[in-house]
């Protein structure tokens, strides 16, 4: 019986940091795991997930015709020397080029389309080319997992899938004994501390949050503002190193750079930020829950998903740095008991809504159905390794 599965996303770092959950428990359920993606640090640690990874280049941010006809032949070649059971796609690149190919193959897919992201923000040209790529390359999908309902309810009114293949997902789920709840401190002579947890790109409201900072620090300078996450300085959409290094200068913010293990920086803060435009669902948001912090975010897909307003924390506007620094203000002036209960409400939602083996199970779920179906080839997969395709 054929148990490989293909699993392709933009980099390497995406898997490991928020799929390894689900590697592993396909891997225990007997299948065997390739996973395609761009070369980074992460890229060893795949490996020794027990999985075999193929190094795939891909220009993330570009609209090279030529460059994603190349990844498409890439693509192709791969799928049709594997024949797996399935193809799993993450990220534009895979979601359509991957699918294309397999499609093409005649191999089963399973899309998550995990966050809109900038494309869909701004509406531009390239939103409408990205749509024609999505509707061409998404039509004979198995399944399509979602992480919020607005993005599911969207791509179907526009005509992008077939409404009998969607679902949604919470999230990519959260591992629970990983993320285990962490005690509030007393806000000690240090002073209340927020912190914001992302990549460092405009749209997830990096700008906002160093406005709010100023205006809050005018009321009370004692109060504590730290970023924490990668500068993509290649990404059109980054905050520069140097725009930050200023802030730090003018005293509004502390950047803590990146980090392999978000849980110590978590533990030190008492409320963590993220006022993003728009979401999947985000996963620094379902981290701080478990850790049972309480939360500001904005009211926006994906984002309002992880938060009951004045229950778990609290929903502001986007883009609007008032309102943010008004939320923010709100959450100092609460008492410790009260930023307590929040935290416990933000864990109990988690445990319940979030928890990673939901979303295992709905992936388990597909693959047994094309199991079922008898689809895929009995070409064996080879041992797990590190392999280039130029």
């Amino acid at each position: 019986m054929n148990k490989k599965i293909v699993i392709s996303v933009n980099a390497a770092w995406n898997i490991h940091n928020f799929r390894s959950g689900l590697v592993k428990a396909l891997i225990r359920h007997g299948y065997e795991i390739m996973v395609m993606a761009p070369d980074d640090r992460y890229s060893r640690r795949l490996s020794l997930l027990g999985c075999r990874f193929k190094v795939i280049h891909m220009d993330n941010n570009g609209t090279s015709p030529s460059h994603d006809l190349a990844l498409l032949v890439k693509y192709w070649r791969v799928l049709q020397s594997v024949r797996p059971l399935a193809y799993l796609g993450y990220t534009i690149k895979p979601n359509v080029y991957g699918s294309i190919a397999a499609h093409g193959l005649g191999i089963p897919v399973i899309n998550n389309i995990a966050g809109l992201g900038t494309t869909f923000i701004n509406q531009t040209f390239i939103t409408s080319l990205v749509k024609r790529l999505y509707r061409f390359s998404l039509r004979k999908s198995n399944r399509v997992f979602f992480q919020n309902s607005d993005d599911l309810n969207l791509f179907v009114q526009a005509g992008l899938i077939q409404p009998g293949t969607a679902d949604v997902l919470p999230g990519s789920g959260i591992d629970l004994n990983h993320f285990s709840p962490s005690p509030l401190h007393r806000v000690s002579k240090r002073g209340f501390r927020f912190l914001l947890v992302s990549r460092m790109l405009r749209d997830k409201g990096i700008e906002e949050f160093v406005a709010a900072a100023e205006i809050v620090r005018k009321y009370m300078p004692a109060v504590q503002f730290q970023l924490l996450g990668p500068v993509d300085e290649k990404n059109p959409n980054a905050v520069s190193l140097e725009k930050i290094k200023k802030w730090e200068r003018d005293d509004l913010v502390s950047y803590l750079d990146e980090t392999d293990d978000v849980r110590p920086y978590l533990n030190n803060a008492d409320c963590i930020v993220l006022p993003s435009y728009r979401e999947g669902t985000p996963h620094s948001l379902l981290e701080a829950a478990a850790m049972e912090r309480p939360i500001i975010t904005t009211d926006v897909a994906g984002c309002r998903e992880v938060v009951d307003h004045d229950d778990n924390g609290f929903l502001c506007k986007a883009k609007d740095a008032n309102d943010l620094a008004e939320k923010m203000m709100q959450m100092v002036h609460l008492s410790h008991e009260q930023r307590l209960a929040m935290g416990v409400r933000g864990r109990m939602k988690v445990v319940t809504e979030f928890d990673e083996n939901i979303v295992i199970e709905k992936y388990l779920n597909a693959i047994r159905q094309l199991e079922f179906l008898g689809r895929g080839s009995s070409v064996r997969l080879a041992q797990p390794s590190t392999e280039t395709i130029r």
